[in-house]
């Protein structure tokens, strides 16, 4: 199947899946892309391109589902270091200030105005977004599309994949064990878990609409290798495919 149409604003890209789809994807990671006027400061040329601006591969996934089984889905057009759009308004994960030990000066200084310029221009309407997305469509899950590096401050991550969850254990189980039929190594709530807050746009959307809330993590040297976005892809095209 291929995804019927695709729609891009500034601030995030739709994919116009069928409306009966079983899920609706959202990636919040999805691009590195920092948007005029703002420019990045010399100081942070050490962060662009990797895991601290966006979730390498992460959009690819997302894509390569939605086409799979003509899924609904939107996609961030912003790196998480202007505003991450996976984290509440009220949190202070909202505008890292540190990355790999030393300040993110793209937020260094930050003051109300710059704030709500950021949330407003971008934060929000993602978020307006993945609303009307999920209003739209009759899927039962919410699913948010992430990955993560093998390796974070010194602590290695042998997992391939993680499914996090808040409520909905017994759905992530069954994802788990759809993935483990595909020769992955899958842990639940790991390498962050969903009961701590971590899952914060799939469950404010799943939430306000009365749907199930699931985030994927997947390590970033398979979301970014083809092949194995293919293996992924498949296994959870099938299980949702049967369960839909």
């Amino acid at each position: 199947m291929s995804v019927t149409s695709e729609r891009t604003q500034e601030a995030f890209t739709c994919l116009d899946g069928r409306r009966d789809a079983p899920v609706v994807l959202t990636c919040e990671h999805a691009s590195d892309r920092l948007p005029e006027p703002w420019r990045w400061p010399a100081e942070d040329a050490r962060l662009r391109g990797t895991h601290w601006t966006h979730d390498l591969g992460a959009a690819e996934l997302t894509a390569e589902l939605a086409r799979a089984l003509d899924l609904p889905a939107v996609l961030s057009r912003f790196t998480r270091l202007l505003v991450d759009p996976n984290r509440g308004e009220d949190e202070a994960g909202l505008f890292r200030r540190v990355a790999e030990g030393a300040p993110v000066a793209l937020n260094e200084g930050l003051d109300a105005a710059e704030r709500e310029r950021r949330l407003a221009a971008y934060h929000r309407p993602y978020h307006g977004a993945v609303h009307a997305m999920v209003a739209e469509s009759d899927a039962q899950t919410v699913l948010s599309m992430h990955s993560f590096t093998p390796l974070y401050e010194g602590r290695a991550r042998p997992m391939h994949i993680g499914v996090l969850f808040n409520h909905e254990e017994a759905l992530a189980g069954e994802v788990a064990r759809a993935l483990v039929g595909a020769g992955f190594l899958v842990a639940l709530n790991e390498p962050y878990s969903g009961r701590e807050g971590l899952i914060y746009a799939a469950e404010r959307h799943a939430g306000t609409h009365g749907r199930r809330a699931l985030e994927l993590e997947v390590r970033q040297d398979l979301a970014t290798d083809p092949s194995a976005r293919r293996q992924i892809v498949g296994a959870l095209a099938r299980f949702f495919a049967a369960a839909g």
